[in-house]
Formats: structure tokens, sequence, C-alpha cells
């Protein structure tokens, strides 16, 4: 091969060959005109703390194709940091967003020249390349880069169950395809076997370790052509011209390429099988048309992205918009083949009926905020996800607290499929059996898991009896909370009783001494020392990824009850606005990863106090609320690589972005309660599902908008005046419009009366 420089080929891409396939490219995206896709960045969040991926996937798809920069570190969970200038290659499946690292299954990477088998520590020492992001393109259903080292430009899209690879090779005697099934994210190969079935095919498996523990992931690769030659190696090795097992099973397909000449590779994943994988391939790609694929996927996005029309002056506030709002559909993501067929927790194989079974619910961040925006923007999905739930429960005995990769990790606190089940029952879902459903519930609640014995028996969790005490009272209560309400709603009231009466647990760890949520001893006195700021070091036993200040706000179903407790309405606001507020710092800030974006004491980018703006409505000052909502947002996200100020956590931190964006937020996300905050938008209208809702659209109008004015001087409903400030989930989907007057200073009418503040459920 010819040396050629990064400069040379990107004028070959211009006037060449390689230049025609972008063209089609452009030709393509110009012929749709700007659209919703067009406004979406899939680099926000790659930088920082956000650990996203910028690669190739549908909405909730299975596959996400997408390059990997690195396979380790915390700020490497998705396997792909903004910081890097070096791809390892271009794996099929990434987690988006967590603070975990797994999956990064089946990686392939083009090569020229000495056939490399290992990645290496630098570019000239394995396979992997260098790249700048000047040559990334990064859009939903697409990815492209140039791979400075080979002079190769790879581009991925996928389907639900497929991944589809176009690379453009120079001309050369010496061109490969790497497949390295011991790469992984986070994660160690157990056995691989990688089988080369003919000359343009290749199957075989991964299973490995890592997150919840062992999982496997079959595939089926194939072809564009025929390769010239190929090899199934353990390591750098060649062992079989036909098969390899083993821990280190690679691979290698070779080419003799025209300047130009573009092989493709399409890639079918299974947890099933590999005859699975291979279904779902061939029931997905059926050509070589690779730009048909990637349009596919594209209209795909359209239509998901397209639930909303905005309005705005501001290009990047529409396009931190539209990107949180993709944030949100990446995950959970399907786990079922075509068939139905998947494997569950326990490993075993299982067929679903009438639905889609999904992974990566990532429940104790997304019941908050996520959850309750997909029944609105994605309701016709809500259903199979309450169904995955409760099959779940049918496999492992248990509700789901935090399946990843088909399997329980275990992660995190609380039952919080719970309010998720209950929030889709109390808004009219129906395509499942809410009874089964709340029996699930309590069976969940029963298991002798993280100290429920204490919580039941005592009323909360001494210290001492495995940590995290004061955050499991909290969130245990809270879905107590929701097990009542189910209840009520099917007409048990006995068992509502018991369950409401539980959800007050929460004030037995309230000391009013303090005013703070404290950790108790097994004989009922408070612990000592007590730190209100800091994290771990002393306050571990105690409190989840947060401290006292994180904590002491989440009483999602009795906000009224914790004002009662500090004292009334001023010194409960007195109480938010020091946390925002004071200028001393988390002691020990950096001692857990996870806090991030930190205004005072609040940590927006860990997932306990993200209510917290909202909650001044329920004291009768909501200018508090909107002034603090639009500190946040305009602080904390912005159209960058680093613009998510924390994990994003399946689509958490952008489903708060999405909701206050809109002008409200579901504090206690499964009473179908929204409560006001400030609208970013100047209109914004919200493309309502007739399956699920009465109503077409429902708009929200921020009248004299602008950054200045963020505060509410009056609105109306459906030309009604309105004075509430809250609105119900009934009320949007029975359509209409909701106009909010903005202006610079406080109106201290609006939404104060008792009778306007939101209500207790």
């Amino acid at each position: 091969m010819s040396l050629m420089t990064t400069a040379n080929l990107h004028s070959q891409f211009r006037t060449g060959a390689l230049g025609l396939t972008t063209a089609l490219l452009l030709t393509t995206s110009a012929s749709f005109g700007k659209s919703v896709v067009d406004y979406v960045n899939p680099l926000i969040g790659t930088a920082e703390h956000g650990h996203v991926y910028p690669g190739a996937t549908v909405p909730f798809g299975m596959v996400q194709l997408s390059p990997d920069t690195r396979d380790n570190s915390w700020d490497g969970c998705s396997g792909y940091h903004y910081s890097d200038d070096r791809i390892l290659g271009f794996s099929h499946n990434h987690l988006t967003g967590t603070g975990c690292a797994d999956l990064g299954n089946v990686l392939l990477m083009p090569t020229v020249g000495k056939l490399k088998m290992t990645p290496g520590n630098r570019s000239d020492e394995g396979y992997q390349s260098r790249f700048s992001h000047a040559d990334e393109v990064a859009r939903p259903g697409y990815y492209s880069v140039i791979l400075a080292d080979y002079l190769v430009k790879a581009e991925l899209t996928a389907t639900a169950h497929a991944g589809l690879h176009r690379y453009t090779f120079p001309g050369t005697a010496n061109a490969h395809i790497v497949v390295d099934l011991q790469h992984g994210v986070g994660n160690n190969v157990t056995e691989a076997q990688l089988t080369i079935e003919d000359n343009h095919t290749a199957s075989g498996y991964r299973r490995s370790d890592g997150w919840g523990g062992g999982k496997v992931y079959y595939f089926v690769m194939e072809f564009s052509r025929p390769f010239a030659s190929a090899g199934a190696a353990q390591v750098d090795t060649d062992v079989s011209p036909k098969q390899s097992t083993g821990r280190e099973t690679k691979g290698h397909f070779d080419f003799i390429t025209q300047p130009g000449e573009q092989i493709l590779v399409r890639v079918g994943l299974s947890t099933v099988s590999v005859e699975g994988a291979r279904q779902n391939l061939h029931a997905e790609i059926k050509s070589w048309n690779f730009d048909a694929i990637a349009q596919a996927a594209r209209q795909q996005w359209e239509q998901a992205l397209g639930v909303f029309t905005v309005v705005t002056p501001d290009a990047n506030l529409r396009q931190t918009f539209y990107t949180a709002l993709y944030h949100t559909m990446l995950a959970p993501t399907l786990l079922s083949d075509v068939s139905g067929q998947f494997r569950g927790p326990d490993e075993k194989v299982y067929s679903t009926h009438g639905y889609n079974y999904y992974t990566e619910l990532s429940l104790w961040d997304t019941f908050r905020a996520e959850n309750p925006l997909l029944t609105l923007t994605q309701p016709g999905r809500v259903n199979d996800f309450v169904n995955t739930m409760l099959a779940h429960y049918q496999i492992f005995g248990t509700l789901p607290v935090w399946p990843e990769g088909g399997k329980e990790t275990w992660c995190m606190i609380g039952n919080h499929a719970i309010p998720v089940i209950t929030e889709a029952s109390l808004k009219g879902f129906r395509g499942f059996d809410a009874t089964e459903a709340l029996n699930a519930m309590i069976v969940s609640t029963d298991k002798n898991r993280e100290q429920l014995d204490h919580y039941r028996n005592l009323g909360y969790i001494p210290r001492g009896s495995g940590g995290q005490t004061v955050s499991k009272v909290l969130e245990y209560s809270y879905d107590d909370a929701c097990i009542a309400r189910l209840a009520q709603a099917l007409g048990k009231p006995d068992l509502a009783e018991k369950y409401a009466k539980r959800s007050h647990n929460w004030e037995n760890v309230f000391d009013p001494s303090t005013g703070f949520m404290r950790g108790k001893n097994a004989d009922g006195s408070w612990v000592t020392p007590f730190g209100k700021k800091e994290q771990n070091s002393i306050n571990f036993d105690e409190y989840t990824e947060a401290n006292a200040w994180q904590y002491n706000f989440h009483v999602l179903q009795d906000i009224p009850g914790l004002i009662a407790k500090l004292g009334g309405d001023p010194k409960f606001v007195a109480r938010l606005d020091e946390m925002f507020d004071t200028t001393e710092p988390i002691p020990n800030l950096g001692s857990i990863p996870d806090v991030t974006g930190v205004i005072g004491m609040y940590s927006h980018g860990n997932e306990p106090d993200q209510q917290s703006p909202y909650l001044y409505n329920y004291a009768g000052q909501p200018w508090k609320t909107q002034a603090r909502v639009r500190q946040v947002a305009n602080t904390l996200y912005t159209n960058t690589p680093g613009g998510i100020c924390g994990n994003d956590d399946c689509g958490q931190t952008s489903a708060w972005y999405v909701f206050s964006a809109l002008g409200f937020y579901p504090v206690d996300p499964a009473s179908g309660v929204y409560l006001l905050g400030s609208p970013f938008l100047d209109e914004v209208t919200l493309k309502l599902n007739s399956q699920f809702a009465k109503g077409r659209t429902f708009t929200v109008v921020a009248k004299n908008n602008s950054p200045q004015n963020c505060y509410i001087q009056s609105a109306t409903l459906n030309g009604q005046p309105f004075a509430r400030s809250w609105i119900t989930h009934q009320q949007i989907t029975a359509g209409g419009k909701l106009v909010l007057t903005m202006g610079p200073t406080p109106d201290k009418n609006f939404g104060t009366a008792p009778a306007d503040r939101p209500p207790k459920i």
C-alpha cells in the first residue's frame, strides 16, 4: 500500500469513488430537509462523566453498534470516551449512561497491512487506530469515522437485532477484518467460539462474567463478498481455518481490495442460540443496501423523536432538547429475539406471548422521570415493560431491581419496579394483569433482602445491618405507598391500609432536633457523630451515593408531611434555599464519583434529589421552583460533549431535562401529578397516541418566554384560567393547550393558595 495522509484521503472521498459514498449520504440527508433527527447530537454526554456512546442503534434496540475507545475504567462504562484518540474497534452492544461497565460483545476492526490480532497499547503495537473527532459523524442510527492508521472509512448502522458495517478500503493486497471475542467492556470472557462456516459466513458465541454475572451472546456475521483467506485463532496465532474455542478467541478475514472498494459485514445477535442470531439477522437485514438500512433506522428515529414539535429561536436549546429526548429512548433494550425467545435471569430460555421482553431496566434511576416520560412518548411499549417485569418475577421469584444483559444485578436499593407498575396501572394501561402485579409486589417486599425484615419489624433499619440504612427506609417507604395505591384501586382496602401505614416509616428516621433524616442504632438511639455534609466516610452506613442533604427531601409520597415535620412552609423553604445557596463545600466530594453537578449541597448528577428544585410548589412559593429549574438547566446542560453533568443512567438525567423543558415534572411519579416549573421552549406540542389518550395533541405555550422571563405570571388551560402549580396526566392526555404567560419578576399570587398546591395522593 502506498503512503497517504488523512488530508489526501479526504480529497479522495470528495473526488473519487469514496466521494460517491459521501455524496449519496449527503443527498439522502438533504432530501429530507431539516428534521428532528438532524437536531440530535449523539456526542453530547460522551465526555466528562455522562457515560453515553455515540454509535448506531434504533429506539430500544438490542444492538448498539458503536466504537470502543477503551475497555475499562469508570468513565469507560459505555466503551467510549471523548477524551480518547484511538479506536479499538466496533462492538455490538453497549450500556448508556451507567455507573457500571459491561457488554462490548463481538468487536470488529478493519485494518490494512501486517495482520495484528491484539489491540496493543498504541496503534503501532496492535490493531487499534488513531482517529480525530473532525473525522467523526454521529447521528441517530448512523456513525462513521476515518481510521487514520489504515485510511479506512468505517460506517455503522443498525436494526433492532443486527448491525451493518460498511468499510471503505484503499487499494491493498493486505486488507483485513479482525474479530476479537476476547474483547469486552468491563468484563472478562469465560469462553468464546468462532466458527468459519464458509467463505463469507462466520458464527459463534461469547460467554463472559461481569456485572450481573455470567451471560452469553451468540452471533452470525456475513460478508458482502467472499474473503480470500481467514483464520480462527487463540490470542494471535491461528489454530484452525474453521473453528477456535477458548478464552482468547480471535479471527481474521482477509481481502484484496481496489481503491475505494467497500466491504460490508452484517451481524445478528441473540442470547438464545446461533440460529436465533441468524434468524434475527435475516429477518431484519435482507440485502446489502447500507443506505437503505441507515435510512430505515433514521425513519424509526424520525417517528420516535417526532412525538414533539418545538418552537424556539435558540438552536443550542433545540439540539440539547432533542438529544436529551433521544437519550431517553436508548434503554430499556430488547432482549427477546424476533421469534419471541429470550434467555431469562436464571439462564434458561423462555418464549414471550404477545409482547417483547426487555433488559437494561435501571429502575432506581428511571422510575423518577424516564418511565413517567415514556408513558407519554412511548405508550405502546409500556405494557411490554411491565410484562417484562412480571415475567422476571415468574422466573426469578421477585420483581426486577436492575436487570442488565438479562441478568439481575441487584444493583442499588429499593424495588422500583413497584412504582413503575403502579404508575402504569393507575394511568390506565391494561395490557397486563394488575392483580397478578399486586401479588408480585407483596411477595417481592416480603423477600428477606436488604434488611427488609428490620424494616418490617422495627420500622427502620439499624446501623450495622448492611449499610445505606436511611436511604433504604426512604425508598422502601415510597414503594409501600405505591403498593397501597394499587391495592386501593383494585378494591383491596385492608392491603391498602397496611401498606399506607408502612409508607410512614420514613418518619422513624426523621430527627426533629436537626431536621434531617438520620441513622439509628438497634436500641433506637441516633447514630453519632452526625455529619450532614459528609459523604461516604461518616455516612456510608446511612446514605446511598449521597449525604444527608441530598436524601433529606426524598419523601416523594408525602412532601406535605415532610413540610409539617420541618416546621411549616417558611422553614421548609429556608431549608431548600440553604441546600442550593450554601457556599460550604461537600468536604469529601471526590469520595463518590457519582455525586456530580453540585450546586451548594444539591447534586444533580445523581438521582436522589433531582426532584428537589420542584418542591417549593408544595410550600406555596412556586416562583422559586421556576428560578431553580432554570438555574439547574442553564448550569448543568449544554450542547457539548460534556453537556451531561453526570451519569445519564439509561436516560434518567436526560428525562429530567425533557420534562423541565416542557414546563412540568413528576415529583411523585406514580401519582399521575406533574408539578409546573418554567418551560424553556416557547412552544412545544406533544403528539398523543390515540390508543392511550383521548386527545390528539397537548401544547404548552410560554408567552413572552426568554432567559430573563422565567417566572409564570398567569396561566390558562384550554382557554380557562388556571391557577394551580400542578397538572394531571389525565389533563395532558385529554389534549388541549396550556398557556403560561412569563415575566421577569416573580408573581407571588400564582399557585400559592393552599388549594392550588400539589396534593398528597
